[in-house]
């Protein structure tokens, strides 16, 4: 089945999403989030946006697509379990020590391998498959008898971008593209 995912960086992309189709929307709040410098949600409107969606039968997954340094942890989780609480659906995450507290914390939670993270080879896809990822998000400049080649030879979720930001780096370590003044 295909699930035709959206980014929203406020509220109206998130209904325009919805409106148009998107059958989940990927999201942020002002911390532990790859596009810390676009618009974000406050909490409460990430409440309301996730009762919005579910009342259309759409799910909302939350961005925590950042390493996450030991003094970060305690908040990065009281947010996840704050927003799980309210019927968030998923967590879209870089870091391998945070899956490791989410799995312990929230065991049923889905939890996506984010592009952030670079996967680009079955090897790896297997690998977070093991650990007990949901999904992952393959690396954009994958090709397509690639992504075909890992579909066919693992169980996990594939996502794969068939639109986005432009990245000048290597995709998911494109913070060079937020530097550079076109």
């Amino acid at each position: 089945m295909i699930e035709l995912l959206s980014p929203a960086g406020e509220i109206n992309s998130f209904k325009s999403a919805i409106e148009n189709g998107a059958n989940a929307i990927y999201m942020g709040t002002s911390s532990y989030n790859a596009r810390i410098m676009a618009n974000n949600f406050s909490i409460e409107e990430y409440i309301e946006c996730i009762h919005y969606a579910h009342i259309r039968s759409v799910k909302v997954y939350l961005t925590l697509n950042t390493l996450i340094y030991d003094n970060e942890m305690e908040s990065a989780m009281k947010l996840l379990v704050q927003l799980y609480s309210h019927g968030l659906d998923g967590v879209i995450i870089q870091d391998i020590g945070l899956f490791n507290v989410i799995r312990n914390i929230l065991p049923e939670i889905e939890i996506h391998a984010s592009t952030q993270m670079s996967v680009h080879n079955l090897k790896q896809v297997k690998y977070l498959e093991k650990l007990g990822f949901s999904r992952v998000v393959l690396a954009r400049e994958m090709t397509i008898p690639e992504i075909e080649y890992i579909c066919k030879n693992s169980k996990i979720e594939i996502e794969i971008f068939v639109h986005g930001a432009l990245c000048v780096s290597y995709s998911g370590q494109c913070l060079m593209s937020s530097m550079i003044r076109w």
